[in-house]
């Protein structure tokens, strides 16, 4: 069998690459990115670039599976036309079956939204693939624990409210999408991809303090204080955006939700946030 990601020069791209070399079994790999010298060693690298479609095409012509994982562009309205793009290239060349890397709590959003892209791309699968199956991850614990970094200096996380969030480790987001790849009976299937347990702000806040050894209070704020703490930083208007906009959805709930999803694709339960930061906090 022939399985192709498509994004697999990207953190998560990579680590679905070794997921799949580990567990062996004779399938042919094969990497689509705009850089595929970087799938050196874990399968064939093929170009394909999300905003030339005819690139893509090629890269997927004879795959058997194909995992779509979306670019980290964060201009309104790209990620979606990308992802449609993909999802109409998969079908022209042919791939049978069609996994899409989605997000938790994937509603009907429009541009500006994040959300927007999410929605676009598992309309257009669900309406016009052949097969398919989404997989919805939840916020990547390495990306709260380099907040937390952020932080520590201060004393104090801050979050705009409860924040109840069930992290999710790269790692066993990779490990079920493998799974998910190498397995059958998913078509048709939406899995949500969580950590073990739901974690508010100041759960979070007391874990940190046991693994740093001292005393880490947490606060919530304002979205204005957000903005003007991140605007302090440096950070440009559209990650100023992106940031409020996921730190507002946690607190809408968006992410308050924990699933078995990742033990029954990978075999293995997810890890949990403690677990993590314990090893990036280190």
């Amino acid at each position: 069998m022939k399985i192709g990601i498509s994004g697999a020069s990207g953190h998560l791209g990579q680590k679905v690459l070794s997921r799949l070399t580990q567990h062996g079994g004779g399938h042919h790999l094969v990497g689509v990115s705009r850089s595929p010298q970087t799938v050196s060693g874990r399968g064939e690298g093929r170009f394909g670039d999300y905003d030339k479609p005819d690139s893509l095409v090629e890269a997927y012509v004879g795959l058997d599976r194909l995992l779509i994982i979306p670019s980290a562009e964060l201009a309104p309205g790209v990620r979606g036309r990308q992802l449609r793009a993909a999802i109409e290239a998969a079908k022209q060349a042919g791939v049978a079956h069609i996994f899409l890397m989605s997000a938790m709590g994937t509603h009907e959003e429009a541009v500006p939204s994040l959300g927007e892209a999410y929605w676009v791309g598992e309309q257009a699968l669900i309406g016009t693939a052949p097969r398919w199956t989404i997989l919805r991850m939840n916020f990547y614990a390495q990306s709260m624990a380099d907040e937390i970094k952020m932080s520590l200096g201060g004393g104090v996380l801050a979050g705009l409210g409860d924040e109840r969030v069930a992290y999710v480790s790269r790692d066993d987001v990779a490990a079920a999408a493998a799974g998910a790849l190498l397995g059958e009976g998913h078509s048709g299937a939406i899995y949500n991809l969580t950590g073990p347990a739901s974690i508010t702000g100041a759960e979070r806040a007391s874990i940190v303090s046991e693994i740093v050894g001292k005393p880490i209070g947490y606060v919530a704020i304002t979205v204005d204080q957000l903005r003007a703490g991140l605007a302090q930083a440096g950070l440009p208007e559209l990650i100023l955006d992106a940031m409020t906009e996921i730190k507002t959805s946690f607190i809408e709930g968006k992410f308050d939700i924990v699933t078995g999803d990742v033990t029954r694709l990978s075999g293995h339960p997810p890890k949990s946030l403690r677990e993590i930061l314990a090893v990036e906090l280190a």
